[in-house]
């Protein structure tokens, strides 16, 4: 099985908003970050996933606490419950009227609206994909994860129709066993550290292309000591040149680019002739 991904628009090359469009008093990971990044070109949001003590699944990026919500405590130890009175905090760690999504809230407002992309759900897929199910949702799903055996059995008896997307680091430890599977392997993201990583090569890119999968690149910077795209950044396309970094990653082939600056993504890629 190989299913191409679905478009909401004709973009050559499919923009993806890391967190939604965050800022000033937007926080990341909301509804309201979501909304503004498809406003500025995004046609897939990526978000991350959580379940509270409780078991709901709530969005936001564990770990992020301290500097989203000015506390120094593990969502994860919380219920749901409690979970609802939080409150999200600003770029000067004020509180805003914004609090943390619930998953059933992001599947029923962004339906029928654009791709999401889940992150960081690898350890409760089953239950993902049960929720995802009950809201007829499934066409719009891209399931991205490091292709661990767990995730990858977890898939393929659940959801073998959803699109599926492998994380490779430097090499490729997948693709000959997934194209020989029951799954919807659609695509990968490919996080390189170097130019010299195999994954990056014109050969590599090229038989991915002829069997017909997406590939997707990073411009966002997590940790400048931890390279996603060989320097190939929103900063450097911001602030040097964007031929060297968005322009970069469209020339070498990939389909979708993922970034923490949507509208000034597409607005390049629009100016350049990749989109229209």
């Amino acid at each position: 099985m190989n299913k191409t991904l679905t478009l909401y628009n004709n973009d050559k090359i499919q923009i993806a908003a890391h967190r939604g469009v965050a800022g000033a008093n937007i926080p990341c990971n909301t509804i309201p970050a979501f909304e503004i990044a498809l406003k500025s070109g995004a046609a897939i949001l990526e978000l991350d996933l959580f379940k509270s003590a409780d078991g709901e699944i709530f969005v936001f990026h564990t770990g992020k606490e301290p500097q989203q919500l000015a506390k120094n405590i593990r969502v994860t130890d919380l219920t749901a419950e409690e979970i609802r009175k939080l409150k999200l905090v600003n770029v000067d760690f004020a509180p805003t009227r914004w609090g943390l999504n619930s998953f059933d809230e992001i599947l029923e407002h962004f339906k029928g609206k654009c791709i999401l992309n889940l992150d960081r759900c690898g350890g409760f897929m089953p239950e993902v994909i049960k929720q995802i199910r009950r809201h007829n949702i499934a066409d719009q799903i891209l399931l991205k994860n490091s292709p661990r055996d767990e995730v990858i059995t977890a898939i393929s008896e659940l959801a073998p129709d959803m699109m599926f997307m492998p994380i490779y680091f430097n090499n490729d430890t997948a693709s000959e066993k997934l194209f020989n599977m029951d799954i919807n392997f659609m695509g990968a993201e490919l996080v390189f550290e170097t130019e010299e990583a195999e994954i990056i090569q014109p050969e590599y890119i090229e038989k991915m292309k002829q069997k017909g999968i997406t590939l997707w690149g990073n411009a966002i910077i997590f940790d400048d000591e931890c390279p996603l795209s060989a320097g190939h950044t929103d900063d450097v396309s911001l602030l040097e040149n964007p031929d060297n970094g968005w322009g970069w990653l469209g020339d070498r082939g990939f389909d979708i680019i993922q970034t923490d600056w949507t509208r000034e993504c597409s607005i390049y890629l629009k100016q350049k002739g990749y989109n229209k």
